[in-house]
């Protein structure tokens, strides 16, 4: 007769559990076969899944890709950039000096003639803004599991923050104060109005940059612009002279036009201003039409203009707060100096 097992013996000695309703004894053939504990389960406990996180195959590449913004280009198209004064300067003064005098007729005893100076003192107010940069201890450790450097980045919009903002007084100046761009100066006369062009209309280019003018066209309105300087300049430009044509990126697609003999605008310019030099600036394409403006750069040594600062990128300490950082960064600007502005002759609505 087969040995009976008491269940609690059971459990005790071997460790197998019985849920639920349970039997008060067994045969001792089965207490005895281990290998009844180690049958399969019938089902899965845990959820379906053949696959890992995603994560752990995703590539992070480490080049960062920059969002593209406008160029910077103002200073580049004056060709000077001069820093005046300091940050604590608010007035600028640029002394004009005028030569005057008359003669007489000559005798031994005749004192009539005389020479002398006139002088004038225009002004300029300079204007100070700033920006500030914050990143957070948190904010870096999350940053840099992605592998990009926040706090260099947060510096670096920073930096790309004030200079737009420079570049924009160039253009423009600053309202309210005696502080002027390239484009508003009071001083700068008024533009010209492009010829009729045989297509229609007066502007250079079309829509989706079509030709709406011919190649002769073109160079007849910049002849005009050239005319008006030599105006008022009264010989002091030639077709020798250092000068620069500055338009936007769209207006100068015109330089490409061809007439009839296979040469473009711009050969032509080269062949007949050979001082000349192209610039592009992308604020050049205004509201109110496309501008282009033909400077002399300098005349009898003195420049035309200069974009003009008083501080350029002047860092300030860092603090150091409970659980982050923040900079403060601040220009100067004093817009664009024009010290000749009957040297800077514009179109508008080309």
């Amino acid at each position: 007769m087969p040995k009976v097992i008491d269940f609690r013996e059971l459990e005790l000695r071997a460790g197998i559990h019985f849920m639920g309703q349970q039997p008060l004894a067994m045969d001792s053939s089965v207490a005895y076969d281990y290998k009844l504990a180690m049958d399969a389960q019938p089902g899965l406990v845990t959820v379906g899944n053949s696959g890992i996180p995603a994560f752990l195959t995703t590539y992070i590449d480490p080049k960062m890709i920059e969002v593209l913004v406008s160029p910077i280009r103002s200073a580049e198209a004056v060709g000077s950039e001069v820093k005046k004064g300091d940050w604590i300067t608010e007035t600028a003064m640029f002394p004009v000096v005028e030569s005057t005098g008359q003669t007489a007729a000559y005798g031994d005893y005749n004192n009539a003639g005389s020479t002398g100076v006139n002088t004038n003192f225009p002004q300029r107010q300079s204007f100070h803004y700033q920006t500030i940069s914050q990143w957070g201890e948190k904010e870096l450790e999350r940053a840099g599991a992605a592998k990009i450097d926040w706090a260099s980045r947060v510096n670096i919009a920073s930096v790309l923050t004030l200079n737009k903002f420079q570049n924009k007084s160039y253009l423009f100046g600053v309202a309210g104060l005696q502080n002027y761009g390239m484009t508003n100066d009071p001083a700068l006369s008024a533009p010209l109005t492009p010829s009729t062009k045989a297509a229609g209309g007066v502007k250079w280019v079309g829509a989706g940059g079509v030709p709406n003018a011919t190649a002769l066209e073109v160079l007849a309105d910049i002849q005009a612009m050239y005319w008006n300087l030599q105006s008022r300049l009264k010989g002091n430009v030639d077709l020798g002279s250092r000068m620069t044509l500055i338009m936007s990126p769209t207006s100068e697609v015109a330089l490409t036009f061809t007439n009839e003999f296979n040469v473009n605008v711009a050969d032509l310019l080269k062949k007949n201003y050979p001082g000349i030099t192209v610039k592009t600036v992308p604020e050049y394409a205004t509201a109110s039409g496309e501008l282009v403006q033909l400077v002399v750069d300098e005349i009898e040594g003195q420049r035309t203009w200069d974009c003009c600062f008083t501080e350029k990128m002047r860092a300030h300490p860092v603090q150091v707060k409970l659980s982050s950082f923040e900079q403060k960064k601040s220009q100067g600007t004093w817009g664009t100096v024009i010290y000749r502005p009957m040297a800077i002759e514009a179109m508008l609505g080309v």
